[in-house]
């Protein structure tokens, strides 16, 4: 905390800070003579009512209620809201490609799927309100890694699971399902697409907590996650029954929504296996 000290001692202060220490500063101020450390800071904070124009118009935040608490909410949303990596899509129909010529996967699907797992995946978990046990972790610093250890475990974890599953499917679906005939194919690679939307839906779940492993604790009080999986679920199940000239699937039958649907939840008990693994 520094008071009655010119603009100068301020500046000097989080400069050093920055450039001599490799520290993330945040800076707080009201007045003018804060302008200069709230812009030199990597995160300036101004006060909204009792902060001058000029301090608001040097800050990367502002604190509507000028209370301090909120400064403590600000970090906790740092913390709580992070980017998911997906690979299986790739590498799914790059080996499928180089091994059999075609791919299971089609640009339209491939389009749902990345807006699952990227537009409403980002949506339903960047509204998980953040907890008081984000506040107990160790702060990331400047060479800090944007994805941890233990994301890149369940990560990993998730998509070999996933790779395995859908590869499994890719070359032993037919026989498991009973499938024959000249329509064989396009049932098949719908059940694929089917079961791979599945993962990524109860991935999602999983991604709630990367290190609990209850990930169902509060769900039902999101109400934003909880329509976003609703709807997916909703428009999965049009894709597949109803728009198959568009998406390239085929209708399936209760036995093939319920092994698609199986599938997917099998990735929430492999999430608790890999929470197990110390990293």
């Amino acid at each position: 905390v520094m008071a009655r000290s010119s603009p100068l001692d301020k500046h000097t202060l989080v400069k050093h800070l920055r450039t001599t220490f490799g520290e993330v500063v945040a800076v707080t101020g009201d007045g003018t003579n804060d302008a200069p450390a709230l812009h030199e800071a990597d995160i300036g904070l101004a006060m909204g009512i009792a902060g001058t124009e000029v301090a608001k118009e040097s800050a990367d935040v502002i604190i509507l209620d000028d209370n301090f608490s909120t400064i403590v909410t600000v970090a906790k949303w740092g913390r709580s809201v992070y980017l998911t990596v997906n690979i299986v899509a790739l590498m799914v129909n790059f080996t499928s490609a180089c091994l059999t010529g075609s791919t299971p996967l089609t640009a339209v699907q491939l389009l749902w799927v990345n807006m699952i797992m990227d537009t409403l995946g980002a949506l339903a978990l960047a509204t998980e309100p953040p907890n008081d046990a984000l506040m107990k972790r160790t702060p990331v610093g400047r060479q800090g890694n944007f994805i941890s250890n233990v994301m890149w475990r369940n990560i990993f974890g998730q998509s070999l699971y996933q790779f395995i599953v859908i590869w499994l499917l890719q070359t032993k679906g037919k026989s498991f399902y009973g499938l024959y005939g000249h329509n064989s194919d396009l049932i098949l690679n719908t059940l694929i697409f089917n079961s791979f939307v599945f993962c990524q839906l109860f991935n999602e779940i999983n991604s709630r907590e990367m290190e609990k492993v209850n990930v169902l604790s509060g769900i039902w009080k999101n109400n934003v996650f909880v329509s976003v999986l609703s709807a997916t679920v909703v428009f999965q199940v049009i894709i597949i029954e109803f728009l198959g000239t568009f998406a390239s699937t085929s209708p399936l039958t209760l036995k093939q929504w319920y092994y698609s649907v199986l599938t997917g939840f099998l990735s929430m008990p492999i999430a608790v296996l890999l929470k197990m693994i110390p990293v």
